[in-house]
């Protein structure tokens, strides 16, 4: 398995304790974004550049490729050569798990041409992903900003991307104005009942403010539609657990053990399973 696939699963488990650090939001009950100048160069310095690829270190693998495409980077003639090398260079530090930097470079293509909506879009779903694992708060804030930024241009032209639109939603769910997010989910869910994302980041936040029997509501319609969402059949079970449905949660556990065979996720749920 690549490593940005080991990190993935292991953030799919360990988010039943990092979502609790958010806001204690009710959000099953009735109940301006900055903006990134778009000079059509890149944002840094060449020494800002160099400095921000090293920060997180590559596998000696990679280091060698890396290193060549900074250059092809700095040095190129034209935008599209610069675009491409900073592509190549995102699909790099992604593959490593490294998507700060996955982040960084999909910006620059974005900002060198900033009427692509493909840049755009990529830039805002790396600095999503960032942002999914960002712990430090100004941190969290600056990449939700970005994200909101890049993804709001791609919704303007297609309103009905509404992938992008629970994305936006969740940035948020950590911000000084959690509702909107809320708001924004229940709008997709009403577009779409059936939606994978809204049904799923439902759960987890009703999770989160301690509503188990809503989000087990919400991770039974998940799995129902959508029953090869590992995370979601898992968070079911927990979900049972937690509102203290056992017999519920034991079958839901036994359920997750037949369908994955990662030795992460089969860990957690042993716990679970050793716990009732």
């Amino acid at each position: 398995m690549k490593k940005s696939q080991l990190i993935l699963v292991a953030v799919g488990i360990i988010a039943i304790v990092v979502l609790f650090s958010l806001p204690k939001v009710v959000v099953d009950n009735d109940a301006t974004s900055a903006k990134i100048e778009d000079s059509g160069e890149p944002s840094d310095t060449p020494s800002d550049i160099i400095s921000q690829s090293h920060e997180n270190e590559l596998s000696s693998q990679n280091r060698t490729q890396a290193d060549q495409l900074i250059r092809n980077f700095l040095n190129a003639p034209t935008k599209e050569e610069k675009v491409t090398a900073a592509q190549i260079l995102a699909g790099i530090y992604k593959e490593e798990g490294l998507f700060d930097s996955a982040a960084y470079y999909w910006e620059q293509a974005a900002v060198i041409l900033p009427d692509n909506m493909f840049l755009a879009e990529e830039a805002g779903k790396a600095s999503y992903e960032a942002f999914s694992f960002a712990l430090d708060k100004n941190k969290v804030e600056a990449l939700a900003e970005k994200t909101r930024n890049y993804l709001n241009k791609v919704l303007e032209k297609d309103p009905k991307r509404l992938d992008l639109k629970t994305k936006v939603a969740m940035t948020f769910v950590s911000s000084a104005n959690p509702m909107q997010g809320i708001t924004m989910l229940r709008e997709v869910l009403e577009e779409d009942p059936q939606n994978e994302d809204g049904l799923f980041n439902m759960g987890v936040l009703s999770m989160q403010s301690g509503q188990y029997k809503r989000a087990a509501d919400r991770f039974e319609e998940l799995v129902k539609y959508h029953p090869q969402n590992i995370q979601g059949q898992f968070y079911l079970a927990v979900s049972y657990f937690e509102a203290n449905e056992k017999n519920k949660a034991k079958a839901q556990f036994e359920e997750v053990k037949k369908l994955t065979q990662d030795p992460m996720i089969l860990s957690s749920v042993q716990s679970y399973l050793d716990r009732l």
